[in-house]
């Protein structure tokens, strides 16, 4: 009979142990899942914290590489338009060699004009004959875009004049040209070569 009391008691102070420890253990559980909610929490701000950094990567990279398309497609429209100057250059000045070439012969024809004798008649055929021939060849050279520079009577300009020597005359105003030793040429706006010439200055 004790020892069923005992046995007894002992069941009655383990269940009063067991109801004792109940709440330490829910509570313990309840700390377990908060942690785990917490560390979740974290895990997921974590997860959005790397996804705005990668998104925010892959905008600048998006941005870096808008910017290198717009210098390629300016790169290219200069080229463009490099290459289209050349071409613009070459058809307008691709002939200034030869032009340099033919200007003597003109020099040529205009010094064998000076030197014929027009008042005589036995040379009129052959003064017509050069005359025809300089005219022919100086309009060939204008529709090839060139230019005459004959400035007789012009004030001196040191971009399109040489000045060979200078000769005091009260006349005209100082640094007119008085003379045009060799006429000059302009190639499309373009000097080919200077006209040479005598220049005023105060006497």
């Amino acid at each position: 009979m004790a020892k069923e009391r005992s046995e007894d008691e002992q069941i009655e102070t383990g269940e009063q142990a067991a109801e004792v420890e109940t709440p330490d253990a829910e509570e313990q559980h309840a700390a377990e899942e908060a942690l785990a909610e917490e560390l979740a929490a974290d895990r997921d701000a974590d997860k959005e914290a790397a996804l705005e950094e990668e998104i925010a990567s892959l905008h600048q990279q998006l941005a870096d590489h808008k910017d290198m398309v717009l210098r390629a497609q300016a790169e290219v429209q200069n080229a463009r338009r490099r290459a289209q100057q050349d071409v613009e250059k070459a058809h307008k000045f691709g002939v200034e060699k030869l032009i340099k070439e033919l200007l003597p012969v003109v020099d040529n024809l205009e010094r064998a004009l000076s030197t014929i004798d027009i008042s005589d008649e036995s040379q009129k055929a052959v003064v017509e004959g050069i005359e025809l021939t300089q005219k022919s060849f100086i309009d060939t050279l204008v529709k090839a875009g060139v230019e005459v520079v004959n400035p007789a009577g012009e004030p001196f300009d040191p971009e399109l004049h040489q000045a060979m020597t200078q000769v005091p005359n009260g006349d005209v105003e100082p640094n007119t040209v008085l003379d045009v030793f060799q006429k000059g040429y302009r190639l499309n706006g373009r000097l080919v070569r200077p006209a040479m010439v005598v220049v005023s200055k105060a006497p």
